[in-house]
């Protein structure tokens, strides 16, 4: 379907929704809902559109005008200063309304739950890991986020196995989806003394949080354990039985959490968890079904592929879906990741226009 075609689609549509909401028939409440939060979504769309085919018929006129060998001589010098602007500013117009008629991913505006976790590489990877989530604890510092640490499972030498936090704030999960899968590391170990360059590796996922409307979790599928919390070496760190293990049957799901000393916190922060595994779960699964035939890397969330190498001794980091590599290392360990999330926030937009065409 070609722009102009897609353009009278979403005119047409709000005009028949205008006409369904104002009908001598009125829709029941919850239809009047459906409806009325989709003109609301149209509308901006709208307003684009009608700003674009406004200047297009004012440069149209003002080509006419240009062309007209009758035409005052002074009137066509100044149809011709504006015509040029008008050539500067069409692409601009034209670039906004494509951008707004690309689908919206209803969990952009949602906030995240990240888990970061070692992969190969022993306490290398465990190391890494460490660094990846600091990285990601100073973006959303720079953001103003606010970044929840949920639990730490960490390696005597400040590495971590296991790490999960929650970040609220503006468009959270919008600027964090693209994180999940597999990020590669090359440097040489502090562990190692013949100064070779390893290669190790860290898991990466990030799930919108859902809310309890997003995900229906009944009480009869959960298995609830509580027991005793364990620190580094299984030595224990709590003299009650405060950490909770959430199985959710159904799908086989575990969650357990151990880092609050009282059992129902743990208990609410392991459901936050469980609840966002289970809605990436179900995202996952439509995604599937409606892309099958057509993955993309980037924004794909398969946490099975590499996605990104830190390269220390080169200093530079390598996004490999969109071939964009930084020489910027120090910049985007300490937080700077805006240039890497813009460039794969242009590149999915540019593949779902020319999905859209």
């Amino acid at each position: 379907m070609s722009l102009d075609e897609n353009l009278s689609r979403v005119l047409a549509r709000h005009e028949e929704l205008a006409s369904l909401m104002s009908s001598s028939t009125p829709p029941s409440a919850d239809d009047f809902t459906k409806l009325s939060r989709e003109y609301a979504e149209l509308s901006p769309i709208v307003e684009g559109i009608t700003n674009l085919r406004d200047a297009e018929s004012e440069a149209q006129d003002l080509a006419e005008m240009i062309a007209d060998p009758d035409g005052d001589e002074e009137m066509r010098e100044l149809a011709e200063a504006e015509f040029l602007e008008f050539k500067e500013t069409l692409p601009a117009l034209r670039r906004q309304v494509e951008l707004l008629l690309i689908p919206k991913d209803e969990a952009d505006s949602k906030n995240a739950i990240l888990e970061v976790r070692a992969g190969t590489g022993g306490d290398e990877a465990a190391l890494f890991a460490a660094d990846l989530f600091r990285m990601y604890q100073r973006y959303a510092e720079k953001r103003r986020w606010k970044f929840e640490i949920m639990s730490i499972s960490e390696i005597g030498i400040g590495g971590y196995k296991e790490a999960i936090a929650s970040i609220s704030g503006k468009d959270v999960f919008a600027r964090f989806k693209y994180e999940s899968g597999v990020h590669r590391v090359q440097r040489v170990p502090v562990t190692e003394s013949g100064g070779r360059i390893h290669t190790s590796a860290a898991t990466v996922a990030v799930m919108p949080e859902a809310e309890e409307v997003d995900v229906q979790i009944e009480d009869k599928d959960l298995r609830i354990d509580v027991f005793r919390a364990s620190g580094p070496g299984g030595q224990s760190v709590n003299t009650t039985d405060s950490a909770v293990r959430i199985t959710h049957i159904p799908t086989g799901v575990v969650v357990s959490q151990q880092d609050e000393k009282s059992q129902h916190k743990n208990k609410a922060k392991a459901m936050r968890v469980l609840r966002a595994r289970l809605y990436d779960r179900e995202r996952e699964m439509l995604d599937n079904e409606r892309a099958e035939t057509r993955r993309s890397q980037v924004g794909s969330g398969d946490r099975s592929e590499r996605i990104r190498t830190y390269n220390f001794p080169e200093r530079r980091v390598t996004d490999h879906r969109i071939n964009l590599t930084l020489h910027q290392l120090d910049a985007v360990l300490a937080g700077d990741l805006d240039a890497v999330v813009d460039a794969l926030t242009t590149e999915d937009q540019a593949r779902k226009l020319a999905e859209m065409t």
